[in-house]
This record gives structure tokens, C-alpha cells and sequence, in this order.
């Protein structure tokens, strides 16, 4: 069967009043309340995107998110009462799309898993031609969203793939903040935090020396500016 979304936290209550709240609102919603049973989920069951707590009665998310990171590119937004920057840095960097702090409000939340669904059926179903970038060093293929460096190809999520896609083609002018999350993340719930975050992760993928970056440059308080090379 296939779901909207997947809700994966051990908080049963919570669990069950945020996937039938969502429901009510046509977005098709499960719950399953540990590892294991995400596990048996997958077998026979489809989801467009997870929710995601970092601690489960029998693991943590984390590693259930490395897991499913493996074989799956479906947006995961983790859901937590953890606050720190460390577990939001951790949450990311392992293949999370975004971070939502606990207590949360359900229409809030509501809101921001249909844009995301929004966004992800958009890019699926993008079959536009798109200019291939190619440096020889960095080469974008658009048709089957991958990024190769010096030939070989190197794992970004959905969202980095858009993002870095959306600074190339407006590659060599100043693209905001606000623009990114307007036009990648289609949002406003998109904090500067996750958005460095995947920009970090996209240097590390595509640049020679990610702490001198020659593609994907800062600019102070700004946003960023991807610098073709000439």
C-alpha cells in the first residue's frame, strides 16, 4: 500500500493523534512505533515521506535513518524534543531533509509536510530538458539527477540535488536566502541553519577543498553565488 506519509516515534499518543489529524486532511498517514517495526513497514508498504523521531524504544533514529538512506531518497523530517545544534547537525548530515522541534503544532506541521510532498511530486515529475553543467571536473546529469565529480558520482540528497541544480542555472549572480527558500525549499519554514547545513554537504561532495569553496561561494549575510568557471 502506499502512504503519504510514515510517522516513526515511540510517543504512541502523540503518534496516533498527528497521523489521524493528517488524515482528516487527505494526506495518507501511518504510524509504527520502533525500528523493527519501520522495518516490517517497508516490506509491504510504500511512503512518500517519514517522520522521523531520534529515540525509539529499541534504536534511534539515526541510525534508522542511515538505513533507510541506503536504499531510499524519500524526504525524512526528523521530529524531536532534542534541541541542540549537534543533533540538528547530526540529523542533516546523515540524510535528513529538515528538523522539527517537539512540541509542535499539528496544523503547523501539517502545512509543512504537504509542501514538501508539493515539492518532491514536482521534481518527480519535472521531465523538462534541462542544460547537463559540465566542467570537466563537476558534471551535472539533470535526466537522472545525479552529480558526478571527476567521473565519479557522489550521493546528495533530493533536495541538495535541487538546490544545487537551482544555483547553477542562475550560476555567477547573487541567489538571497530568501530566494533559495522560495524557489527550492517553496516554504517559509526553512530556517538558515538547515539551509547552511546542505550547502556544507554539497561542498563536501562537489569542491576540491571544501573550506576554500570555488563553486559555491558565501556572501555575508546575503546568500550564495555558484561561480562557473571560465
Amino acid at each position: 500500500m502506499k502512504y503519504d506519509c510514515l510517522i516513526i516515534d515511540d510517543e504512541k499518543e502523540l503518534n496516533d493523534n498527528t497521523a489521524v489529524y493528517f488524515n482528516m486532511f487527505d494526506v495518507k498517514t501511518a504510524s509504527v512505533y520502533s525500528s523493527a517495526e519501520a522495518d516490517s513497514f517497508f516490506q509491504d508498504n510504500e511512503a512518500s515521506l517519514i517522520l522521523l523521531d531520534i529515540n525509539l524504544s529499541d534504536g534511534n533514529g539515526f541510525e534508522l535513518c542511515r538505513k533507510i538512506r541506503q536504499t531510499m531518497n524519500i524526504p525524512i523530517l526528523f521530529i524531536s524534543a532534542r534541541n541542540t545544534d549537534d543533533d540538528k547537525i547530526i540529523a542533516l548530515n546523515i540524510g535528513g531533509d529538515d528538523y522539527i522541534e517537539k512540541p509542535y503544532s499539528l496544523g503547523v506541521l501539517l502545512a509543512k509536510v504537504k509542501v514538501v510532498l508539493k515539492r518532491y511530486s514536482n521534481m518527480a515529475a519535472d521531465t523538462s530538458d534541462k542544460t547537463e553543467f559540465d566542467d570537466g571536473h563537476l558534471r551535472l546529469d539533470p535526466a537522472n539527477k545525479a552529480v558526478f565529480v571527476d567521473g565519479v558520482e557522489k550521493k546528495i540528497t533530493s533536495i541538495e540535488w535541487k538546490l544545487l541544480e537551482y544555483l547553477i542555472e542562475n550560476r555567477n549572480r547573487l541567489v538571497t536566502k530568501t530566494e533559495i527558500f522560495d524557489k527550492v525549499w517553496n516554504d517559509k519554514f526553512t530556517t538558515d541553519g538547515t539551509l547552511n547545513v546542505h550547502v556544507r554537504k554539497i561542498r563536501e561532495a562537489i569542491e576540491k577543498d571544501p573550506q576554500d569553496p570555488k563553486y559555491i561561494v558565501t556572501v555575508w549575510k546575503e546568500g550564495y553565488k555558484f561561480v562557473a568557471p571560465e
